[in-house]
């Protein structure tokens, strides 16, 4: 395995003293490579994307049982918290379609952009690391991209071939759920070729909850959440041959998902996805050129939402075919970079599970084809990054009027390192995006968000004007970084709930509450800060960090869902085979409300906290490991759930387990 796997066992506490059969482990925390970006940059050097990288065991004890979850306390990003089985990450108060969700560096192809309801199809439990980059990604991965992007790297396709084989397995149970996981992968080689398996199980039952469902309401359940449970597992296999030009290798993996979804109604979720990838590196393909990349990605996605008896009541269906061809230049002038093409064609669907009708979304092909271009240098103590992206969308539904859409996205920035260790940085973006299928051409039920949703064919694409500042230090014991960041968006695309209700047919007076699609001009800005101290070596560690993102409409007051403002604090022990952690995290109280939603969320605390002791036997890592969350026991909901009102977060949970590298 290349650079994610070294992170990963580099990030094992390390130095026991001798017992018997045991042998001391070295603590070693390198520097990690963010694989999402085209020139393998560290984590601290992104001008274009701000990154983060999880891997190692602080991959492990933020593992949520969804990518949101996994994610919610890094800087900038929140969850959509719709229940354990579907929460999505929210990247400086930007969600669903705007956020783009990645697998090594290509698109999940799932409809978890489309509603809060739908789960990312894509595990943490076998990710060797998860990159998110905050900030202008559109150049690289599409319009989709222009809130962010999350990556998650899974290397099932190897790259480097093992003298042994080499894995890692964990098992864990959890309190508040009655959950048990077990996840596993193993990569080999025999000759040129390297092969790898992982595999992973979750079932999880309805959660606790501190108090009521419904916040002071004795009338409503209490103790535990009905319909919060989740049932997931995955497997995948990949094969590759290596050589000195480089490799080329493909992959297959299969995942199935039922999970609960706790409105009031109730409903649930079954998903399954089939998904294949063929993956190539060619080393100084031509005289001008470092490297060539090919990449293909087909995905058969489909879920079904299910009352309670499990009768279906609507199947949405997403058939993708991926490619992305990259060619890195060698240095011209001093400036180094990488030319792309990317095509995308999608089959999309949500039809009545009864009639087959289009009463939801009819069936829409999509395709985009696209040709981008990022080059980067450097000119003595400033580093220059700039792109530009051409893209050419269409939607063809099967009723309806066909849309055209033609993107142009760009993007220039420069870190400017001051004096040692200290840098400067602006970046300045205009990306756009092509409104989804479920934007355009909705116009039926959507059983598990109780909504009755309408589109609107003439929707123009959305524009947005971004400009971000960045001042860090990157050097030293104490290391701190803050942003600010203005994000201007013409042809915003949002649903605004009326207040009316609707039956299935669309009459007055049903079940349904009218979601209806809109446009506008919206502002998105913030600021982000943190600082910490002894965060790679051993001893005692510390972070704090703070973030606020405001969402407005012109005119009209605050967009929906908006994340609260939170700071926060993390202290951290690695001394030889122990580690420790204790974090706190406070959300303030989130009033900041759009026309039509009608209820704020209380502030709330959350503390957590962790400890392992690892022992190496021969070749073998096998860390024990306990893991608290919500220690406090609080009613916590977050105000970028459309399930604020009644799906509190779960209460006070212990996590234990095993885990072993070998």
């Amino acid at each position: 395995m290349h650079v994610q796997r070294t992170v990963l066992a580099g990030a094992v506490l390390s130095a026991l003293a001798s017992f018997s059969h045991a042998q001391t482990v070295e603590t070693f925390l390198p520097r990690v490579t963010v694989t999402s970006t085209p020139f393998g940059n560290d984590e601290g050097d992104q001008i274009l994307t701000p990154a983060k990288v999880l891997a190692g065991d602080e991959l492990r004890n933020k593992e949520g049982s969804s990518l949101g979850e996994t994610l919610s306390h890094e800087l900038g990003v929140s969850a959509s918290g719709f229940g354990a089985g579907a929460s999505r990450p929210i990247i400086r108060g930007l969600e669903g379609s705007r956020v783009k969700i990645l697998q090594n560096g290509m698109s999940v192809a799932d409809v978890s952009g489309l509603s809060n309801d739908h789960a990312v199809a894509t595990e943490a439990a076998t990710a060797r690391q998860i990159e998110i980059l905050r900030g202008p990604a559109a150049l690289l991965y599409g319009s989709g991209a222009i809130g962010g992007l999350v990556n998650v790297v899974n290397e099932r396709i190897p790259t480097i071939l093992e003298k042994t084989p080499t894995g890692e397995a964990e098992a864990r149970y959890g309190t508040a759920d009655r959950s048990g996981s077990t996840a596993a992968s193993i990569d080999a080689a025999a000759g040129p070729i390297g092969f790898h398996v992982d595999a992973n199980a979750r079932r999880a039952e309805d959660y606790d909850i501190p108090g009521y469902r419904i916040l002071d309401d004795p009338a409503s359940a209490h103790g535990r959440l009905p319909l919060s449970f989740t049932h997931a597992s995955s497997v995948g296999a990949g094969a590759s041959y290596i050589d000195g030009w480089g490799h080329v290798g493909a992959s297959v993996a299969s995942m199935n998902n039922k999970y609960g979804i706790p409105t009031v109604a109730g409903s649930q979720i079954a998903q399954s996805q089939i998904r294949y990838d063929i993956d190539a590196l060619v080393n100084d393909p031509l005289p001008a050129f470092e490297t060539f990349k090919f990449k293909l990605g087909y995905t058969d996605y489909k879920h079904s939402e299910l009352d309670l008896n499990d009768v279906p009541q609507t199947n949405f269906k997403n058939r993708s075919l991926e490619t992305r061809w990259e060619l890195t230049h060698k240095p011209v002038a001093g400036w180094h970079g990488t030319f792309g093409l990317q095509t995308e064609n999608t089959n999309f669907s949500a039809l009545d599970a009864g009639t087959g009708g289009p009463d939801t979304v009819p069936v829409t092909r999509s395709t985009s084809a696209a040709a981008f271009l990022v080059e980067e240098r450097a000119l003595g103590p400033v580093h220059l990054n700039a792109g530009v992206r051409l893209e050419s969308v269409k939607r063809r539904p099967v009723t309806g009027q066909d849309r055209d859409f033609h993107l142009l996205s760009y993007s220039a920035g420069g870190l400017w390192r001051f004096m040692p260790g200290y840098a400067a940085g602006v970046t300045a973006s205009v990306a756009q995006r092509a409104p989804a299928a479920d934007e355009l051409y909705s116009g039926g039920p959507h059983d598990a968000t109780g909504t009755f949703d309408i589109g609107n064919p003439n929707f123009a694409k959305e524009t947005s004007h971004n400009i971000e500042l960045t001042l860090q230090k990157t050097a030293g014991l104490i290391r701190w970084k803050g942003n600010a960041f203005n994000n201007r968006v013409r042809n915003f695309v949002y649903g605004q709930v009326a207040g009316n209700t609707v039956d299935a047919q669309g009459n007055p007076g049903g079940d349904f509450r009218e979601r209806i699609f809109s446009q506008g001009y919206a502002t998105i800005r913030g600021v982000e800060a943190e600082v910490g101290y002894n965060q790679r070596g051993e001893g005692v560690s510390a972070r704090g960090f703070a973030d606020m993102s405001r969402g407005t409409r012109d005119d009209a007051g605050s967009l929906p869902l908006q994340p609260a403002t939170r700071f926060g604090t993390d202290l951290g022990y690695r001394q030889g085979p122990i580690r420790a952690g204790l974090s706190l995290v406070h959300a303030l109280k989130q009033d900041r409300l759009a026309a039509f939603e009608s209820s704020q969320t209380h502030s709330y605390t959350q503390v957590d906290a962790n400890i392992a002791y690892t022992q190496r036997y021969g070749a073998t890592d096998l860390t024990y490991f306990a893991i608290a969350k919500n220690l406090l026991n609080e009613d916590i909901r977050l105000s970028t759930s459309l399930l604020k009102d009644v799906s509190p977060l779960p209460g006070r949970t212990l996590m234990v387990g095993v885990r072993t590298r070998f």
